[in-house]
């Protein structure tokens, strides 16, 4: 995927904040280490003091490392659901993908007290949350996959997709009503999202599966930029709809699915990056927005979780609240700025 020495200088300074950033991340939080002491153990020549070797390898690096996945993956499926609506208010979650595993963890969690003693503690562990976030995403993904396959227009799609997502909110209020407060809490603490969780393996199941979405989507680049020219035309150049179709739904399954499962539902991500990109860029191309996207995702979440670290501080707070805090403004000073969007 060659990309145009016009956007080689931007691609550039984007990698080159993007390694900043990365290395800032892992410098702050609640123990301070200095920066020269977090490049020393990136490269393995530390000599510094055991306890900040054992931080940065066991915790800060894997946050860091999901941050950028989980920053770049929302960012691709976002424009992925975007380009295929030509929607600009779709994002990653629009086909019901984050409610469905919203209803896998709710019947994890607030269901769990039907089964009560040894069975409740055995249902609500680590893997057991991913586990049902996986298959509940998973259900609903196949469930418009099936619709996506006898329903020709995709407009209708994405409605179909926002009443799975009110079907399983429905269920999930129905669950949350007869829920104890505990569960209840526990439950909304999923929804803040976390990026500090997992461990290194997995981590690396999370990486693979990362891999095989964005493999898709660098599949579907061609696709999606005769898309833009409206499905009509896009037809009449041979291009076969039900079948780029199924690969970008399948993408952003996979991308979006898997980071809710892992991480949960991160709020703005997905729906905002690919605005940014496309006023920085002004392109519409999908070789040049792809990677892009990618950067602009992960450099702006880990800016989001390098704040709600509260560095020097023992509070961590939600990083939905931080992504919303500061995308939405930004957003908003976007379009205000320049109304018309390169679609």
């Amino acid at each position: 995927m060659s990309i145009s020495k016009t956007y080689k200088l931007p691609f550039i300074t984007l990698a080159l904040i993007l390694l900043v950033s990365f290395i800032t991340n892992i410098s702050l939080g609640s123990v301070y280490i200095p920066l020269k002491a977090v490049f020393n153990s990136l490269i393995g020549t530390a000599t510094e003091q055991d306890t900040w070797q054992h931080i940065i390898t066991n915790y800060r690096l894997p946050k860091a490392l999901t941050a950028i996945l989980v920053g770049s993956g929302l960012g691709i499926s976002g424009l992925l659901m975007q380009t295929l609506f030509r929607n600009p208010l779709a994002g990653p979650f629009v086909l019901g993908i984050s409610s469905g595993a919203s209803l896998g963890v709710a019947l994890i969690i607030l269901g769990s007290g039907l089964f009560g003693g040894v069975f409740a503690s055995f249902f609500i562990s680590k893997w057991s949350v991913v586990i049902a976030a996986s298959l509940g995403s998973f259900l609903v993904l196949l469930a418009v996959l099936v619709v996506s396959i006898k329903v020709r227009d995709t407009m209708a799609i994405l409605i179909i997709g926002l009443m799975f997502a009110s079907i399983t909110a429905a269920i999930v209020s129905v669950l949350s009503y007869f829920g104890s407060a505990e569960q209840l809490q526990q439950y909304i603490f999923w929804g803040f999202g976390s990026l500090g969780n997992l461990s290194w393996h997995e981590l690396f199941i999370f990486s693979v599966i990362f891999c095989l979405g964005i493999l898709l989507s660098i599949i579907s680049i061609k696709s999606l930029n005769t898309l833009l020219l409206g499905e009509n035309y896009a037809v009449s150049l041979g291009l076969n709809i039900k079948r780029s179709r199924l690969i970008i739904i399948a993408a952003t399954s996979l991308l979006a699915g898997t980071i809710t499962a892992f991480a949960g539902p991160i709020a703005f991500i997905g729906l905002a990056i690919p605005h940014i990109t496309r006023q920085v860029f002004n392109t519409s191309n999908h070789k040049i927005l792809l990677p892009a996207v990618f950067l602009f995702g992960a450099i702006i979440m880990l800016i989001c979780d390098s704040i709600a670290q509260l560095p020097n501080s023992d509070y961590t707070l939600p990083i939905n609240a931080i992504t919303s805090l500061i995308g939405a403004p930004v957003v908003i000073w976007l379009l205000v700025r320049k109304r018309k969007m390169v679609f």
